[in-house]
C-alpha cells in the first residue's frame, strides 16, 4: 500500500485572496500510477495535481464568513479545505482513497492548520454530523453516482446550508444531467468564472445548491 512516506514529494505555494499556503503533492506520477491513463481512466490519480476548478472553489470559500462547518468531498489535495481552515472554518476533508488525505494532513501540518480527514464512500457514507457547507470540485463525473451524491447532500446538509460545486466547462455533458436531477430537491444557481493566462482562458462553472 502506497503512503506519503514511500513517495517523492514536492511543495507548491498557492495564494488565494491574500492567504498563502504551502501545498504538498506527488513529484513523480509514475510512483503512484503505472497503468495506461487512456485505458484505466478510473484508476488514474487525477487528485495528484492542483486543478483550476479547485482554485476557483477555494477562492469562493474565502469569501464566506467563518466559522462554518464545511465538508469537502473528493478533496484530492484539499486546497479549498486548507484555505477554509486558515480562515477559521471547521473543516472535514474527505476522499475515497487514503493517499490524498495523507497529503492534506501533511499540508495542514506544514501550515499549522487543523483539518479533519476521513475516507468517504458516497454509496455508503459514514458521517456523524451535518454541515453548513458541502463543497466539491470536479465531483460530477459518472451517471451511476448521481443518486448517491444527491442523497449525500440531502442527508448531511444543515437546514439553511449550501452546496458549492466547481467544474470546468468541458464537463457540461455530465454536469447538466446531474443538475437536472438535483433540481428536484434543490434550487440551483450558476455563475461562470474565467481564469486567464498567456496561453489560454479556462472557464469554470460554479453551482450553488440550496434545499427546496
Amino acid at each position: 500500500m502506497k503512503t506519503v512516506k514511500n513517495l517523492t514529494i514536492e511543495k507548491e505555494e498557492i495564494t488565494v485572496r491574500g492567504q498563502t499556503l504551502k501545498i504538498f503533492l506527488p513529484a513523480k506520477l509514475e510512483e503512484i500510477f503505472q497503468g495506461d491513463p487512456f485505458l484505466e481512466v478510473e484508476k488514474f490519480p487525477f487528485w495528484a495535481r492542483v486543478w483550476e476548478s479547485s482554485l476557483v472553489l477555494a477562492d469562493y470559500v474565502a469569501t464566506i464568513e467563518p466559522p462554518k462547518k464545511i465538508l469537502e468531498i473528493s478533496a484530492g489535495l484539499g486546497v479549498p479545505s486548507l484555505v477554509a481552515a486558515k480562515l477559521g472554518h471547521k473543516v472535514c476533508a474527505t476522499d475515497f482513497e487514503k493517499l490524498p488525505l495523507e497529503f492534506i494532513e501533511l499540508s495542514a501540518k506544514e501550515n499549522n492548520l487543523n483539518v479533519e480527514t476521513k475516507i468517504l464512500d458516497w454509496t455508503n457514507p459514514d458521517l456523524s454530523e451535518k454541515f453548513d457547507l458541502i463543497i466539491g470540485s470536479e465531483v460530477v463525473f459518472r451517471k451511476s453516482l448521481f443518486k448517491p451524491l444527491i442523497e449525500l447532500f440531502k442527508n448531511y446538509l444543515e437546514d439553511g446550508g449550501e452546496i458549492i460545486l466547481s467544474h470546468p466547462s468541458e464537463r457540461k455533458r455530465t454536469l447538466i444531467p446531474f443538475l437536472h436531477e438535483a433540481q428536484k430537491d434543490f434550487k440551483i444557481l450558476t455563475s461562470i468564472r474565467k481564469l486567464k493566462s498567456e496561453e489560454e482562458t479556462i472557464e469554470i462553472i460554479l453551482n450553488k445548491l440550496i434545499k427546496n
